[in-house]
C-alpha cells in the first residue's frame, strides 16, 4: 500500500542538489531582481521629475511601499494554501514573475503618482503570487541535507540582481544622451520600458528550466484545515521569526541612517551618494555570503546557523547605535556594518525557508507553510519599518537599540525553544 508521503509527492527530488531546478531558480531570481531593482533605483528621482516636492515625494513613496507590502502578504498566504489544494504551483509562479516583470512598464505612462502606485502594487502582488510557491518547488527539488545550499544559491542570484539592477538603472539615466528625449522625464520612461527585458525574461526562464514535482490534489482542502495540519514545531518556529522580524526593518532605511550620520561632515548630496554606495556594498556582501550561509546550515544545522544570523543582526543594529551615541563619522565602520547587514540577511533568507521545509515534511502542505512564513515576515517588516520611523524622532539610537533588542529576543527564543 502506498504511504501518505508517497501519495503526496509523485516524484522524489534528485540526489544532486545543483540540478536544473536550482540553477533555474537562481537565474530567474537574478533576472527578476535585475528588472525591478532597476526600476526601484530610479523611482524616487522620477517622482521628483514629475513635480512632487521632496517632502511630499517621501511620504508618497513610503505609503506606496507600505501598502504594496500589505497586498503582497495577503496574497502569499492564500496562494500557498491554494497551491496545496490543487496539487501544482509552477503556473502561478510564472504568472507572478510575468506580472512583476511587466508592471513597472506602466510607469512609462505616468503623469503623476497614482499610476506609479498601481505599478508598484501590481508588481508586489506578483511577488506575493510567486514567493512561497517558488520556495516550495525549490524545497521539493533537493533532499533535506542540501536545502540550505539550494536556498543559498537562489539567494545569491537574487542579490546579484539587486546589485546589477540599480547600477544599470542609474547608469542608463546618467548616460543616455539627453538630445534623444524631448523632456527630462522621458529618459526615466525609457528605462521603465527596458525593465521589461529582464522582467519577462525571468518568467520565461522559470517556465523553461523549472521542473515541478506535482502531488495529489486536495480539492476539498479549506484554508483553516490546511493551517491546522501544519506541524506544531512549525508554529513554534514562527514566534522567534516574528520577534526577530519586529526588529528587522527595511534596509532602505539604513540608507537614510547613513545619510543622516554623514550629512554634517559631507553635505547632503555627497552623503546620499555615499549611503547609496554603502547599500550596494551591502548587497554585494549578501551575494557573496548567501551560498556559504546555506552550506553552513547544511553542515552544522539549519537552526543553530539561523540563530547565529539573528545574533549577528542584533550586533549590527547595536553597532549602528554606537556610531550615533559616540558621534563617530567613519566610512570604514559604516562599510563594515553595511557588509555585515548583508551577511545576516543572507543567512536569514537562506535558512528560514530551509528550516520551514524541515519542519513541514509533507510536501503537499509546503505551499501553505511557506505562505505563513512569508506573511509573518511581512507583518514583522511592516511593524519594524513603521516603528523605526516613529522612534527615529526620539533619536536614531533609540530606534536602532530597540531593533537590536527584538532581534536578540528572536535569537534567544529560537535557540531555547523546542521545535
Amino acid at each position: 500500500m502506498t504511504s501518505p508521503e508517497a501519495e503526496a509527492s509523485i516524484e522524489t527530488p534528485a540526489t544532486g542538489w545543483l540540478n536544473r531546478t536550482v540553477l533555474g531558480a537562481g537565474l530567474t531570481s537574478f533576472l527578476a531582481d535585475f528588472g525591478y531593482e532597476m526600476a526601484t533605483a530610479i523611482l524616487p528621482g522620477f517622482l521628483l521629475i514629475l513635480g512632487l516636492p521632496p517632502d511630499v515625494a517621501g511620504r508618497v513613496l513610503g505609503a506606496i511601499e507600505g501598502i504594496a507590502d500589505l497586498l503582497a502578504n495577503g496574497v502569499k498566504l492564500l496562494m500557498g494554501w491554494y497551491s496545496d489544494r490543487i496539487g501544482h504551483r509552477k503556473a502561478f509562479v510564472v504568472s507572478g514573475y510575468a506580472l512583476t516583470g511587466s508592471a513597472y512598464a506602466l510607469c512609462a505612462l505616468a503623469v503623476g503618482w497614482p499610476l506609479v502606485f498601481l505599478a508598484k502594487s501590481l508588481a508586489w502582488i506578483g511577488k506575493g503570487l510567486r514567493g512561497p510557491l517558488r520556495n516550495a518547488i525549490l524545497a521539493d527539488a533537493v533532499d533535506e541535507a542540501n536545502r540550505g545550499k539550494a536556498f543559498g544559491f537562489h539567494r545569491a542570484g537574487d542579490t546579484l540582481g539587486a546589485i546589477v539592477g540599480p547600477l544599470v538603472g542609474a547608469g542608463l539615466v546618467a548616460m543616455l544622451p539627453s538630445e534623444w528625449f524631448a523632456q527630462p522625464a522621458a529618459v526615466y520612461r525609457a528605462v521603465f520600458l527596458i525593465t521589461l527585458i529582464p522582467g519577462l525574461g525571468a518568467a520565461i526562464t522559470f517556465a523553461l528550466l523549472i521542473h515541478e514535482h506535482r502531488f495529489t490534489p486536495k480539492p476539498g482542502l479549506r484554508l483553516g484545515t490546511s493551517l491546522q495540519l501544519l506541524p506544531r514545531g512549525f508554529w513554534r518556529f514562527l514566534a522567534p521569526v516574528f520577534l526577530f522580524g519586529i526588529g528587522d526593518f527595511s534596509h532602505t532605511l539604513l540608507i537614510f541612517v547613513a545619510t543622516v550620520l554623514l550629512t554634517p561632515s559631507h553635505g547632503m548630496q555627497d552623503a546620499a551618494t555615499l549611503a547609496g554606495l554603502l547599500y550596494a556594498g551591502k548587497n554585494a556582501a549578501g551575494a557573496i555570503a548567501a551560498f556559504p550561509a546555506g552550506w553552513l546550515g547544511d553542515r552544522f544545522g539549519h537552526r543553530i546557523t539561523l540563530v547565529g544570523g539573528y545574533a549577528l543582526g542584533a550586533g549590527v543594529m547595536a553597532g549602528f547605535a554606537v556610531l550615533f551615541l559616540t558621534e563617530t563619522v567613519s566610512l570604514g565602520w559604516l562599510a563594515i556594518l553595511f557588509g555585515l547587514a548583508g551577511v545576516y540577511l543572507a543567512i536569514e533568507e537562506a535558512l528560514e525557508p530551509a528550516l520551514t521545509a524541515d519542519l513541514v515534511p509533507d510536501s503537499s502542505l509546503r505551499g501553505t507553510g511557506m505562505g505563513v512564513l512569508a506573511t509573518i515576515n511581512g507583518l514583522g517588516d511592516f511593524i519594524a519599518s513603521m516603528g523605526f520611523g516613529l522612534l527615529f524622532a526620539l533619536g536614531a539610537e533609540v530606534g536602532l537599540l530597540t531593533a537590536a533588542a527584538f532581534m536578540t529576543a528572536g535569537a534567544i527564543v529560537l535557540s531555547a525553544r523546542k521545535l
